[in-house]
């Protein structure tokens, strides 16, 4: 088999990774709490020297089988290979731009900053939410994004405020129930 048909576009891995690092507001640094730095860290050194190390020894054992061309072992081994990489320059990038902020520096407060774990009220339904860095969000456990139209309708209010603001559902309208800042659950 020709290599024309096994090589992927050299480009791809560029657009991947320019299109990961848009997701962050332009010259802001990449807030994150202690528990979110830590988790980037350790994924970061498990590639490194977990990962990586296995895949090369993968890679280079196929190449010492001879025809690389039809070598299945070779080729997904090199893909992986890319994909570890393009993970790592894109966990290198962010960490260089985090800003690690403790919640639990503002406990006391009653206005809402990075780290906050929201009570709110919509018509009978009271929902909580923890503003927390972007790559660190889970929605389904009210983990929202800084960056969100939500976390960002809700900064800087208070205990007692009405917040209004549009989401892609539509318009909302909250009442901010209470306002807490807990260290997170460790990693």
């Amino acid at each position: 088999m020709s290599k024309a048909f096994v090589r992927e576009a050299e480009n791809e891995e560029e657009e991947d990774l320019s299109a990961s690092s848009t997701d962050l507001p332009p010259n802001t640094p990449n807030y994150l709490t202690p528990r979110g730095h830590a988790r980037l860290v350790a994924e970061l050194d498990h590639l490194l020297r977990v990962e990586r190390p296995k895949v090369v020894e993968t890679v280079s054992w196929a190449a010492s089988n001879g025809d690389r061309s039809e070598n299945g072992d070779y080729i997904y081994g090199k893909r992986r290979l890319r994909e570890i990489d393009r993970r790592l320059r894109f966990l290198t990038k962010r960490l260089e731009i985090a800003q690690v902020v403790d919640p639990t520096l503002q406990s006391g407060n009653d206005q809402i900053f990075f780290g906050a774990q929201v009570t709110v009220e919509e018509g009978d339904q009271t929902h909580v939410y923890t503003i927390i860095g972007r790559d660190e969000t889970d929605p389904g456990c009210g983990h929202i994004s800084w960056i969100s139209p939500l976390a960002r309708a809700l900064l800087k209010q208070r205990t007692g405020d009405t917040v209004r603001f549009m989401s892609p559902a539509g318009a909302r309208t909250l009442d901010i129930v209470d306002v807490q800042y807990f260290p997170l659950d460790p990693p």
